[in-house]
Formats: C-alpha cells, sequence, structure tokens
C-alpha cells in the first residue's frame, strides 16, 4: 500500500534542491550556515529550558500537586470537575510532555470515548503549555519585561479548560 505521506518530506527536499540550483544558490552552505544559526539559538536557549525542566521535576517530587488537587478538591465539586484531570490542568501550562504522560494513563485508565478521556482530549488540544512558551521564546528574543503577558495568558487557559468542561459536560 502506498502512502502519500511517505513521500512528502523527500518532496520537499527535492523542490528545495532544485530551486537552488535553478537560483544558482549554494545549498549545502546554506544549510550549513542555517544548522550553524540553529546551534546558537539551541545554546541560547539551554539555561531556560533547564530552568523549566528542573521546576517541573520539583514539583513533581515535592508533593505539591498532591497537595494541590486536596485543596482544589471542594472546588472541582463544585463545578463538577473530575478531581482526575486536577494534576494534568495544573502541569500543562508548565510542560506539555509531562501532560501528554497523564493524559495518555488517564485515557488507557477510563478509556478515550469516556468523560474524562473526552475532557482530557480537549484539554490538551485547546490549551497552551503557557509557562514554557513565554519562558522559552521570549528569553530566545531577549524580551526581560514580559509582566503583561502572563495575566492574559493565564486567563485563555482558564477559558479553555472552562470551555472544554462546557462542551464535554
Amino acid at each position: 500500500m502506498i502512502y502519500i505521506s511517505n513521500y512528502i518530506i523527500p518532496t520537499i527536499i527535492l523542490i528545495v534542491i532544485i530551486f537552488g540550483m535553478l537560483e544558482k544558490i549554494e545549498i549545502f552552505n546554506t544549510f550549513c550556515d542555517g544548522a550553524k544559526e540553529g546551534l546558537k539559538i539551541a545554546v541560547m536557549m539551554f539555561p531556560t529550558l533547564l530552568g523549566v525542566f528542573i521546576c517541573i521535576g520539583m514539583l513533581k517530587n515535592s508533593g505539591i500537586i498532591e497537595k494541590s488537587v486536596d485543596l482544589l478538591r471542594p472546588l472541582s465539586l463544585l463545578f463538577c470537575i473530575p478531581t482526575e484531570i486536577i494534576p494534568m490542568i495544573i502541569i500543562k501550562p508548565l510542560s506539555g510532555g509531562a501532560t501528554l504522560a497523564m493524559a495518555t494513563d488517564l485515557m488507557v485508565k477510563y478509556g478515550v470515548d469516556s468523560k474524562i478521556g473526552m475532557l482530557v482530549a480537549t484539554i490538551m488540544s485547546s490549551s497552551e503549555t503557557t509557562f514554557y512558551v513565554i519562558a522559552l521564546y521570549l528569553n530566545s528574543v531577549h524580551i526581560k519585561n514580559n509582566r503583561n503577558i502572563f495575566i492574559p495568558a493565564i486567563i485563555a487557559d482558564l477559558v479553555s479548560i472552562i470551555v472544554a468542561l462546557l462542551i464535554i459536560k
């Protein structure tokens, strides 16, 4: 069976090479220059990534998430939010990978067609890894005054969770 997706990336590479040859661009040198620039950006972003990963590890290992779930339990019962998804809601603004692992566990445990499975999928697709994005991208372009970005971003995350709850309900 032939899948078109198997040929998309090789086709794009071939188009770039043909276009480069037609425009008389030194393709390999241009590629190497781009790779050097990408490496510089990766080195610049490394301290931010390290800080985010350390914070996530500290949150996971300190027990703060479990304590937060206990504190938010009355609120979750009041608004009919399954307590099983609260840890995922807490971690989502920090780490997409950790959230994906939590979402996968919840879907395996409760099923993808369950209320929790659909809620998890909707929250995953409608919210952002806010702190991760803000820390990584703003630091990479050297924006230091980012206080005015956090509040609207968190409000957007909360709205996405509320809308997900309303849609699934």
